[in-house]
């Protein structure tokens, strides 16, 4: 260990001697060193918000929708008996089956009046969403046919004001439905965006009392996600058996689509940060080459060291070891500067995103190995010749 800690004195104090040089070589590392980091460690912050916010909407099923490519969709038109016929196959392969609308009705309360998209629920609940008024559409809604609904937040204050929602009453396509529920706000203005604004119904509710016709799809949610596949074409199957071979669906697992989505995030963080990689290839490239000019500058010294009895190791480990410290300290700065950038960009998107989460210690440790491995691999060639020189030619330069 003493002998480690020489060496590294040694090279503090030769590439101090040179500062100037040194902190302009090192200016490449600390460019790269920093665009990685920051990079990195947004990208991976955010996709710690998305996920963890599609998350709080709980397990996600399987759509089974008709085929809008075929030859014959009114053939492959999904009715409201689909359901059951479905739920009677899977049986206990499915937790819940659901049939599915959306549409945009009219929503009115006292004089506020405006279209609305109106959505169904099953009473089916994985999600953490919080409520801040009342409670959830539950199983005994649904079984009742009860003209209840929930709602999100901005349409509560949009047609009830400061007045609580849950417990007042709502009409929806002309039809008078009790508002039991409110969701509160998603952490994260681009969620509340994506998840939308939206009066919910039991499903049960929104076929007694609208009429809507044929499904847009059909839910299923499988018992065992690892099935998600297999219970959506077991699904299709009930489907073509009732409807005739030629009938064509398509099935989305919801399950997929994100882990898709994520491997999206990741590709792409990729890709930018084999970017910044450039720099570090640019930065390691300065480093030989001015590990190549101090070679030539002490060629004497080196001389002068093989002379009194060092040995090829020693000369070798002498020179990367500034090459190690040189990118080090490059690397250094680097992470703080990409660190700072990351949380200030985190701080930001959070209000888009919700919380985000920061890997610190996996972007540590991600500075500290591309540091040292552009330390070795860029010093290796300037050392080894260093280590190569002929003593008495040496002490003759």
């Amino acid at each position: 260990m003493t002998y480690l800690l020489s060496y590294l004195e040694e090279a503090a104090a030769a590439l101090w001697r040179n500062r100037v040089r040194s902190a302009l070589t090192m200016l490449g590392m600390i460019i790269g060193s920093a665009s990685i980091i920051a990079v990195f460690g947004i990208s991976r912050a955010a996709t710690s918000g998305i996920t963890g916010t599609f998350a709080s909407f709980g397990q996600l099923p399987v759509f089974v929708a008709p085929d809008p490519s075929q030859n014959d969709p009114a053939r492959a038109a999904l009715h409201y008996r689909d359901v059951a016929a479905i739920s009677e196959a899977l049986g206990d392969r499915a937790a819940a089956v659901y049939p599915n609308w959306q549409r945009t009705y009219q929503v009115a309360n006292g004089g506020v009046r405006d279209y609305e998209n109106v959505a169904i629920d099953g009473g089916y609940h994985t999600d953490s969403l919080v409520m801040s008024e009342g409670r959830k559409i539950d199983d005994t809604d649904v079984a009742s046919a009860a003209r209840v609904c929930v709602m999100t937040s901005d349409l509560a204050e949009k047609y009830f004001g400061n007045v609580p929602a849950a417990g007042n009453f709502l009409r929806v396509n002309g039809v008078r439905c009790q508002v039991v529920g409110v969701y509160a706000n998603i952490k994260g203005s681009f969620m509340n965006a994506l998840a939308g604004s939206g009066v919910v119904l039991p499903y049960s509710t929104f076929y007694a009392a609208f009429s809507p016709g044929d499904l847009d799809s059909i839910l299923v949610y499988p018992a065992d996600q690892g099935e998600s596949d297999a219970v959506g074409k077991a699904a299709v199957r009930v489907l073509q058996h009732v409807h005739g071979d030629r009938a064509q669906y398509q099935v989305q697992n919801g399950a997929g689509f994100l882990n898709a989505f994520d491997s999206s995030l990741n590709v792409i963080a990729a890709g930018l940060s084999a970017i910044g990689g450039v720099a570090l290839v640019v930065a390691g490239i300065g480093i030989m080459n001015i590990m190549l000019v101090s070679v030539t500058e002490r060629t004497r010294e080196i001389g002068i060291r093989k002379a009194i009895g060092a040995s090829r190791s020693n000369i070798v480990l002498q020179f990367l070891m500034e090459a190690i410290v040189l990118s080090l300290i490059g690397g250094g700065i680097g992470m703080g500067l990409g660190l700072v950038a990351t949380i200030g960009a985190a701080s930001l998107l959070s209000k888009q995103l919700g919380e985000l989460l920061i890997p610190y210690l996996l972007i540590v440790s991600i500075a500290l190995t591309f540091s040292i491995a552009v330390g070795m691999i860029f010093g290796t060639y300037p050392a080894i010749r260093a280590a190569n020189l002929d003593p008495i030619e040496a002490l003759r330069s």
